[in-house]
């Protein structure tokens, strides 16, 4: 398996986060924001490829064509979204179609983020944002928005009621460029475990990367006691691999032992390179396929049903050049990562360290079943919609 990260400065952030959690707030906030401009420093020497296998885009995976599925809907929220805000709101929330800010999120609490906070918003802006989300996505997909969002409160109720870093309402909305029915432009949520970019070029829709997660999984108490998340793509994670017989198991199974994160598509990985690795879904059973194809569907489900199926459809046409891997082990409680890896998508599934629950774990450097990242992307240079807008300028139409 070939990867090319930047693993000291991941490291190094992480080391951060932990030492300055200690510090008085004035003193973090400084800190955070420096930490994220380091962090963002990495683009300007890191230009837009893609994810690849060996560092080259392969060409024509995408191309600009009529879906038949209508975005009307999500136009008209964002603009009423827009609308609900007051000038210099607008004014922070707005960027160019093309612009860097596209690739400047993060999941962790600390980053220092763009546009327009939820905590910031009265109700009726709120309401507003969330119809924004309504459109785009599926009826699952924001309940498992919202439900996030939840979460972070919870973690901050487990952290001394902690709402400065946690919260309910740490999440902030950008729109790129104007919403159009036939021009390029689009939206991204940003926050703790929950990251959307959507991108709208006519009738087609990209929403990678897309980033959910969370820490706990599992509200146990609290204001939000019950809610949960993310269980059936652990469940069902874990039954397709263990339906993989004998031969195919020993090619899916990466590493039987799971010690650390394995996620590698996370923020500032835009350029990941990495190689196919595990079973070739070729070599599944007509059943296994059907199987993989559901799972790779808890994932896709999450934008809005027409869309969805559109990218289902981009998805199976690829099938039989698509692999899966697994690493940890397959009992009922075990910790473990999978992926979905095919010329045109890259879904991940992660246990986690514990992260903002470390004082409350016997071994912080364990991963454990209530700390979990899901990353989906496009990979081949369309994430974000990159190459449907490198298309459109070579169309001659204008970046303006």
């Amino acid at each position: 398996m070939k990867t090319r990260l930047p693993l000291l400065l991941s490291f190094a952030l992480l080391v951060s986060v932990t030492l300055l959690s200690q510090r008085p707030p004035g003193d973090r906030t400084a800190r955070f924001q420096e930490m994220s401009r380091k962090a963002e420093a990495q683009l300007d020497t890191d230009p837009f490829v893609g994810v690849t296998t060996d560092g080259k885009v392969r060409p024509g995976l995408f191309k600009i064509e009529s879906t038949g599925v209508s975005t009307e809907p999500v136009r008209q929220a964002a603009e009423a979204f827009l609308a609900a805000l007051t000038p210099e709101q607008r004014k922070k929330a707005m960027y160019p179609v093309d612009d860097p800010e596209w690739r400047k999120w993060m999941n962790q609490h600390f980053y220092r983020r763009q546009g327009v906070g939820f905590d910031e918003m009265n109700d009726k802006q709120r309401d507003a944002a969330f119809g924004l989300l309504k459109a785009a996505l599926s009826a699952k997909g924001l309940n498992l928005t919202r439900d996030i969002m939840k979460l972070n409160h919870t973690l901050g109720e487990m952290n001394n009621n902690n709402f400065v870093e946690y919260g309910e309402w740490l999440y902030y909305i950008t729109v790129m460029g104007e919403p159009s029915a036939n021009q390029p432009w689009g939206w991204q949520l940003d926050g703790h475990h929950a990251i959307i970019n959507y991108f709208v070029l006519g009738g087609q829709v990209v929403m990678t990367p897309l980033f959910v997660g969370s820490e706990p999984v599992i509200a146990a108490s609290g204001k939000f006691k019950g809610t949960k998340i993310l269980q059936q793509e652990q469940d069902d994670g874990l039954a397709f691999v263990k339906s993989l017989n004998a031969s195919q198991r020993d090619k899916a199974i990466l590493e039987v032992s799971k010690t650390g994160n394995n996620n590698v598509g996370e923020a500032f990985k835009d350029n990941v390179v990495l190689d196919y690795a595990g079973v070739p879904v070729s070599e599944l059973s007509a059943a296994q396929k059907k199987s993989l194809i559901e799972l790779a569907a808890l994932y896709i489900d999450n934008m809005e049903r027409g869309h969805a199926k559109v990218r289902m459809e981009e998805i199976e046409k690829y099938l039989d050049e698509t692999y899966f891997a697994w690493i940890g082990g397959t009992a009922p409680d075990s910790v473990f990562y999978y992926r979905i890896h095919s010329p045109v998508v890259l879904i991940e599934f992660d246990h986690q360290r514990p992260a903002g629950l470390r004082s409350m774990m016997p071994d912080p450097s364990k991963p454990f079943r209530e700390h979990i990242h899901c990353v989906v992307r496009t990979p081949n240079g369309n994430d974000y919609g990159k190459d449907l807008l490198r298309q459109h300028y070579a169309a001659g139409h204008s970046a303006d």
